[in-house]
């Protein structure tokens, strides 16, 4: 049983390095991750900035006034056929 168990916990998976590369690679890959991150921040930051403080009501070619018209009021009955209203 004691054979088992020790042949079970040796490590038998090729050669292993004694210096690994995990740590720096994913230090790299964080830091890499992180300079995206402020990039992509600063990116729409600038866009946002770039906005107009208000839209105007009147879109050219009626953008909003259809968008209103396409809103049902709830006093109202849909119109459809076959509405259960």
């Amino acid at each position: 049983m004691l054979s088992a168990v020790h042949v079970l916990a040796v490590n038998n998976f090729g050669d292993t390095r004694s210096g690994g590369l995990a740590g720096p690679m994913g230090l790299f890959l964080l830091l890499l991750l992180a300079a995206a991150t402020v990039f992509l921040i600063r990116n729409m930051n600038a866009r946002l900035r770039r906005l107009p403080e208000r839209f105007d009501d009147a879109a050219p070619g009626g953008g909003s006034a259809s968008a209103e018209r396409n809103v049902l009021d709830p006093t109202e009955g849909d119109s459809r056929p076959g509405s259960p209203l």
